[in-house]
């Protein structure tokens, strides 16, 4: 019997300026990323948006950066995980940090937009999957928002 090891995972923020550090976890996710005019602005909002870093052994392995657009909402509005960070609770661990810093500045609700699922994309299936865990629920799904090539779902939890 192998036994896993476990990594300790620091999750710190939030913070701003945060954007050069998240680009090259962008890049490394072309499955959900492959469109450059979209990383270069995701950096360049990121910047400006509160975010937070997932550590592992110092080496930034995922973030989720969050934009806020009313006193009672805000919305997921990029996150990002090394491929190899996958599946080991830090997704999780990132989106209950940033839900509790909500929580304790007055939002309410919380919306996540991603790939419909009438694109039928594999990738964007385990994006939902791991939503829906997370207690978001579909909401509607927009043909127009992104281009009817790119339906946007969004999804939407209570905090």
């Amino acid at each position: 019997m192998v036994a896993k090891m476990q990594m300790k995972i620091d999750i710190e923020g939030p913070a701003s300026g945060k954007g050069s550090v998240c680009e090259p976890i962008l890049r490394a996710l072309p499955g959900w990323f492959g469109i450059e005019t979209a990383i270069v602005q995701y950096r360049v909002d990121i910047d400006s948006l509160p975010t937070w870093l997932a550590k592992e052994a110092q080496r930034v392995v995922g973030f989720v950066s969050i934009k806020r657009h009313t006193p009672h909402a805000a919305e997921v509005y990029v996150m990002g995980l090394l491929p190899q960070a996958r599946r080991k609770g830090i997704g999780t661990a990132l989106l209950i940090e940033a839900q509790e810093w909500l929580t304790d500045h007055g939002v309410e609700y919380l919306q996540v937009k991603t790939l419909g699922p009438s694109a039928a994309d594999e990738n964007f299936a385990a994006t939902r999957a791991f939503y829906e865990a997370m207690d978001f629920r579909p909401l509607e799904e927009f043909k127009q928002l992104w281009g009817e090539r790119n339906p946007c779902l969004m999804m939407i939890k209570r905090l």
